[in-house]
């Protein structure tokens, strides 16, 4: 009696799963790497920024399937690039999240003239922030 070893079968280069790049926009690095390693564990590839500027060059360039970004940066104000990725043709169908520490009670309302989708208020609960991630990305179309 023979016996033969079966090899996995590979998926054909037409249904190899692209990984989706998330790009994460936070001057605080320990956020930036738990955010990352644990998005990664997740199957993202993660683009970081610590600035303002830094992100929307990221956001052009690397064209991320979302955008997590923070409201307090060191160069710029978060609503203003958040503003500035909905009002440009290139960005514009990228979902961003808000992710911050700021309390003021019109806080949300902002955000959502700025075109974010979702905000999320630091401390978060990772868990949720995954499910508000994928969601956001469903709901673009997975870009």
């Amino acid at each position: 009696m023979s016996v033969e070893v079966l090899e996995k079968p590979q998926p054909a280069d037409s249904e190899k799963v692209t990984r989706q790049t998330i790009l994460l926009v936070d001057d605080d690095e320990i956020l930036l790497d738990v955010l990352s390693r644990r998005l990664g564990q997740h199957g993202f590839d993660i683009s970081t920024a610590d600035s303002g500027e830094a992100g929307l060059a990221r956001a052009r360039s690397d064209r991320p399937a979302l955008i997590v970004l923070d409201l307090r940066l060191p160069d710029r104000d978060g609503f203003d690039i958040c503003r500035e990725l909905d009002d440009s043709p290139d960005t514009c169908g990228i979902p961003v999240i808000i992710l911050s520490g700021m309390t003021r009670p019109d806080i949300i309302r902002r955000s959502r003239q700025v075109g974010c989708q979702y905000f999320v208020r630091k401390p978060y609960d990772p868990n949720a922030l995954l499910v508000l991630i994928r969601q956001a990305i469903e709901e673009s179309g997975g870009q």
